[in-house]
């Protein structure tokens, strides 16, 4: 659902020209210092980055899904890490209060975020528990007027630089089910929050995770989001719905960066006195890629639409995500063969979004989780 088709063209090329003229080229500076430059994160918030999805009466741009589909689209065409680093303030750090949070709640964090005074972190995973609501262990105890957390966090992105946290904690001990879970907004200098040391990751240098440790951190009860206890999982799984296609656009963008560098490299390169885009195995590789990007770009594009119109889109969203995270993987993979030797080069790049792009598999539900999902729903369906 685009509004205003020449306002978001407008808005389209600011970041195009942004993601070309000063990422692509500071791409290399982040994997060697693992830190995105103060300047670059100023920019990013002077665009407007960081309050993409906030509605305008809280400060942000209020972006419609579709919207905010193509405009990552544009934000994959370099390293994922600096979508990283506003992506959870837009996506599942800020959702869960944009959609079912109070008033006073909106008004308290929204604006801040929109600006990107304060990121937003998702805490749900845990060191044995994600997608299984049963098996979650941090505890939020009511005394007074005031929940006691107790626990860990675990692979939480943006939490060094966090200034609230959306946490997903159990305050009915006595139910093991999703229904027992609540979401609550933390600040992040509350007492009783440590963290862990930085993730040593395979990719995605510049985007930071750790762990979050809650030993004994009071939380008032009007921090519940939404006021009402056990609708945390309800809550995350909007977020994380939402998400799934946010990260779908983000593997297109990145897939059509790969695709685009390896179809330069192969006519390019020559072997036996021709471009090696001329041999029709090359042709096959880009060939494949190209069709199964589009395929992806489609399906995102009609889910976001989908979900514009107010549709139930859990199953599409799903979708989304396990078939662009798996395109995306492929299109990597076969980038790396086209280039040969080079490809395994770090000069060349192609190297690092192999292991970037990795990740886009695992989180915010994983293939396997989505397939479950996925079929779940189709049973449910035709029952």
């Amino acid at each position: 659902m685009i509004r205003d088709q020449e306002t978001l063209n407008s808005l389209l090329d600011t970041v195009s020209r942004f993601v070309r003229d000063r990422l692509v080229p500071a791409e290399q500076l982040v994997a060697e210092t693992d830190e995105i430059p103060e300047d670059i994160v100023a920019e990013m918030k002077a665009i407007g980055l960081f309050g993409l999805t906030i509605p305008e009466e809280y400060g942000g741009l209020g972006v419609t899904m579709e919207e905010e589909a193509l405009l990552m689209m544009e934000m994959g065409k370099t390293s994922p890490a600096f979508r990283s680093l506003f992506g959870t303030t837009v996506g599942i750090g800020s959702q869960g209060i944009l959609i079912d949070g109070t008033m006073a709640q909106r008004a308290a964090y929204l604006p801040r975020l929109a600006t990107g005074e304060i990121i937003a972190s998702f805490a749900l995973t845990e060191p044995e528990a994600g997608s299984d609501a049963a098996s979650l262990r941090t505890t939020a105890i009511l005394d007074g007027d005031h929940y006691v957390i107790n626990g860990t966090k675990r692979y939480i992105t943006n939490a060094p630089h966090a200034g609230i946290f959306t946490v997903m904690a159990r305050t009915d001990l006595a139910d093991k089910g999703a229904a027992g879970v609540s979401a609550f907004i933390v600040e992040a200098d509350r007492p009783g929050i440590s963290l862990g040391k930085y993730d040593k990751k395979m990719g995605q240098r510049g985007s930071h995770t750790c762990d979050v440790i809650f030993e004994n951190c009071r939380v008032p009860v009007a921090n519940i989001i939404g006021g009402i206890p056990g609708r945390g999982f309800k809550t995350a799984m909007k977020v994380l719905e939402k998400g799934r296609i946010h990260i779908a656009a983000m593997c297109v963008g990145v897939a059509a960066r790969m695709l685009d560098d390896a179809l330069h490299y192969a006519m390019e390169r020559k072997q036996f006195g021709q471009p090696i885009a001329e041999f029709q195995l090359v042709q096959a590789m880009l060939a494949d890629s190209k069709a199964e990007l589009y395929a992806a770009q489609c399906m995102t594009l009609d889910a976001a639409r989908r979900r514009d119109r107010g549709e139930n889109v859990s199953t599409e969203a799903s979708c989304c995500k396990m078939f662009a995270s798996e395109m995306c993987g492929r299109v990597a993979d076969r980038a790396v063969q086209i280039f040969g030797g080079a490809g395994y080069l770090s000069d060349y790049g192609i190297e690092r979004f192999y292991r970037d792009v990795r990740l886009f598999r695992i989180y915010e539900g994983t293939t396997q989780i989505q397939q479950i999902v996925i079929a779940r729903n189709m049973v449910k369906a035709a029952s």
